[in-house]
């Protein structure tokens, strides 16, 4: 029976099937949406049966279309990596790679050097500091940052680099306002928190301890947040290697709350599913050489 079916129709109803759009999936496999809309109709006439309910509103799988998609997912993403592997044997890996990543001022050469080795793949990378869940679907590879437990997810979260971190606070401020001896304390003080990543407040600090934190200055940038910090604008969690000079020079206080916060970790995410697909794998096995080579938790700032 399989001799009367192209693999497009099933790739096609496969994406249609997880984006419930035609344009969506469309737009997913870099094809016409009338192209997608024809594989899935004649996917539909060979089978003699209706995957998909189509209204002007939405699209919605039936019974069979379930089955069917629950049956072959496992097979494609099987097939997928089984190709991708083969392609090892070649000069170079090739695809569409596509990331998400904080604007992180060694990605640009660790993703060059990258795409240099590897001159068939094809990136699209997008620089956001705190992606939503919905946009995670449509990329292979997201870096973010995280302190503390991460939320529970479908994606599988392989730490990358981590900084250790403290409180610090200007001289000036220190005279206006008293210095904190717990982290309970920081929650009636003025502090420079985020605007989304890492949600800004509760503060986390090490043994699972969380303050919240009052601030009339956020920031999504690590720069910001130690310049804000060394004006006075409010008492800041850096990773401690941003703002060692500072420290040493008198310009930032470190602050002991007898309690340590927690470090600022950048988690790669992926798809959970059982092939981790060879383009990713090799990518990650680059950015984790590229950070060993040059020693890059202990030289860069975020």
């Amino acid at each position: 029976m399989i001799e009367k079916f192209e693999m497009q129709w099933l790739i096609c109803f496969q994406a249609v099937y997880e984006k419930l759009s035609f344009k969506l999936a469309a737009d997913q496999l870099q094809l016409p949406s009338s192209n997608v809309s024809r594989h899935v109709a004649l996917l539909e006439q060979q089978l003699r049966v209706r995957l998909l309910e189509r209204t002007t509103r939405k699209i919605i799988p039936t019974a069979a279309g379930k089955q069917l998609y629950q049956s072959i997912t496992p097979l494609t993403r099987a097939l997928d990596h089984a190709l991708e592997e083969v392609s090892l044997f070649g000069d170079s890996l090739s695809g569409h790679l596509k990331i998400i990543t904080p604007d992180l001022p060694f990605m640009a050469d660790v993703l060059a050097d990258f795409c240099i080795r590897h001159p068939q793949i094809q990136l699209s990378c997008d620089t956001q500091l705190d992606p939503t869940e919905g946009l995670l679907d449509g990329f292979d590879l997201v870096l973010r940052f995280g302190r503390g437990p991460l939320e529970d997810s479908s994606w599988v979260a392989r730490e990358i680099l981590r900084w250790p971190s403290c409180v610090v606070a200007a001289p000036e401020l220190l005279k206006r306002y008293p210095l904190p001896r717990s982290p309970d304390e920081l929650a009636n003080i003025p502090c420079i928190t985020s605007m989304s990543v890492l949600q800004g407040t509760p503060w986390r600090f090490k043994q699972n301890q969380t303050v919240r934190v009052h601030s009339s200055y956020k920031v999504n940038s690590g720069q910001m947040a130690r310049a804000a910090a060394i004006k006075g604008l409010g008492f800041a969690i850096l990773p401690l290697h941003a703002c060692e000079s500072e420290i040493d020079n008198g310009s930032l206080i470190k602050i002991n709350c007898n309690r340590e916060p927690e470090d600022l970790v950048l988690y790669a995410l992926y798809s959970g599913r059982k092939y981790l697909p060879v383009k990713v794998k090799a990518f990650l096995e680059h950015l984790q050489l590229s950070i060993a080579d040059s020693k890059l938790d202990s030289k860069e700032g975020i």
